[in-house]
């Protein structure tokens, strides 16, 4: 019974670390989970994807493409080049940690050794993982370059973004 206890305590403990998910989605605001751009030139915008808490980062990457490829068709363009790149954050997620014990006591004329071992979870998340994009956009063909993206193929590739 004490066991049944404790393992429901663990679940409850867990529950109220869950992450916000990663929805692609307008960030309401700095920080927010979801995409926001900024106009450089008319032809070059800094596009940004916010994650969730442990949102991996690889998903994030490519939510942030999205967002680029629908930016540059919204503007009349038919590709973009990646320019810069910036990634931070993504250690998020749950880790299992190990750890190992020995210890010895005196009692009187006696001493005692003991050993123990014990499994955890170190989770990172904090402020999620977030990928910044300057895209310059072009028209015609895209590039044959390792950073252009033809916008439509982008899109049809990642479908709808959820």
């Amino acid at each position: 019974m004490r066991l049944r206890h404790l393992w429901l305590a663990a679940v409850l403990a867990l529950g109220a670390c869950a992450s916000t998910p990663t929805v692609y989605q307008p960030a309401s605001g700095p920080g927010a989970v979801g995409y926001a751009e900024t106009p450089i030139e008319n032809d070059r915008w800094r596009v940004r994807f916010h994650g969730g808490d442990g949102a991996n980062v690889q998903r994030v990457g490519d939510l942030a493409l999205q967002r680029a490829a629908e930016l540059t068709l919204a503007k009349g363009y038919d590709w973009f080049r990646v320019t810069e790149r910036e990634v931070e954050g993504g250690g998020g997620g749950a880790r299992p940690t190990v750890s190992l014990g020995m210890g010895s006591a005196n009692f009187g004329g006696g001493t005692a050794f003991g050993a123990g071992g014990g499994l955890g979870f170190e989770f990172g998340g904090g402020a999620g993982a977030s990928v910044t994009l300057e895209v310059l956009m072009g028209h015609g063909p895209a590039p044959r370059e390792p950073d252009a993206y033809d916008a439509r193929e982008v899109r049809k590739s990642f479908g709808a973004a959820a």
